[in-house]
């Protein structure tokens, strides 16, 4: 399981681009968005990287929580 803090992740719209983009390189993962605490959780994939990466590509700034 890994946890990005999404600040810039402000609606449902925001949810929906960021599910569908982490879908796009890991279509088995669960993806979680809270937007109250502006927190991503994807579990199930393997490359947290690409994960990153996908929800960088669509427009959205993910800042990895240790």
């Amino acid at each position: 399981m890994t946890s990005f803090q999404v600040i810039d992740m402000t609606c449902n719209h925001c949810v929906k681009s960021i599910t569908t983009s982490v879908h796009s390189v890991a279509p088995e993962a669960s993806v979680l968005c809270d937007l109250a605490s502006h927190t991503v959780t994807v579990s199930g994939a393997h490359e947290s990287q690409r994960v990153e990466s996908a929800i960088r590509e669509a427009g959205f700034t993910p800042v990895k929580k240790e």
